[in-house]
């Protein structure tokens, strides 16, 4: 089952993962210029966190929070909003757990993208950092995350899309795909793009080589 291939893959990379996307030590340096052309997922996440208003109270949806490594430092200083992080693997989410003890305001939970436990109109913020190429049924991502948004709300992304840098192509799918990490079929950036105007009323949308992120309004 691809989920279960999903989930132990994830299990797998869980002593690696952080390192990887914070680009701490040399090795992960080099992958990210060699695979990814120098793209920096730390800058890239503080400007996702950029659009979160200073003391935000409304409620947020983290999904997939992965091991909040980027977000959990936002989360605890909005401590009068209501933070839901999920996740599809419970590795990650032990690794999250770590990182807010002793915040009531924040909320982890195993869960499914696409089938979100949560009412339609609930939620006035999504944030999807570095998520949507490992879920399997990608259109019903967008359609769930989309459905449990207030009018109003905002969708905060990044991912990555194909065709934009051919060594990350490459990489995908011949070795993050079959291995578990991600998960085709991939949209291309023109895709994404037409998916996104279809569900918001505005979408701004930014490329940095092969990684696509930016914001939408419902």
């Amino acid at each position: 089952m691809q989920k279960d291939k999903i989930k132990d893959a994830y299990h797998d990379s869980k002593s690696f993962y952080d390192r990887v996307l914070t680009q701490d030590n040399i090795l992960s340096k080099a992958y990210m210029k060699l695979f990814w052309g120098g793209t920096d997922d730390v800058a890239i996440a503080h400007q996702m966190l950029s659009y979160i208003p200073e003391g935000f109270s409304g409620t947020i949806l983290d999904v997939p929070c992965g091991t909040l490594v980027f977000t959990s430092t936002q989360w605890k200083r909005l401590n009068n909003a209501k933070i839901f992080c999920l996740d599809y693997s419970e590795d990650m989410l032990r690794q999250a757990q770590k990182r807010i003890e002793g915040y009531d305001h924040i909320t982890l939970q195993q869960g499914d993208v696409g089938a979100l436990p949560y009412e339609a109109q609930s939620i006035d913020l999504v944030m999807s950092m570095n998520g949507f190429h490992a879920f399997p049924d990608k259109i019903k991502a967008f359609d769930e995350t989309c459905r449990v948004l207030k009018k109003g709300g905002k969708f905060i992304f990044s991912f990555y899309v194909r065709g934009k840098l051919r060594r990350a192509d490459w990489l995908v799918s011949h070795i993050l795909a079959p291995k578990g990490w991600f998960t085709a079929p991939f949209q291309t950036e023109e895709e994404v793009r037409q998916i996104l105007t279809e569900k918001y009323t505005k979408v701004e949308i930014h490329t940095d080589n092969a990684m696509i992120w930016g914001v939408c309004e419902k």
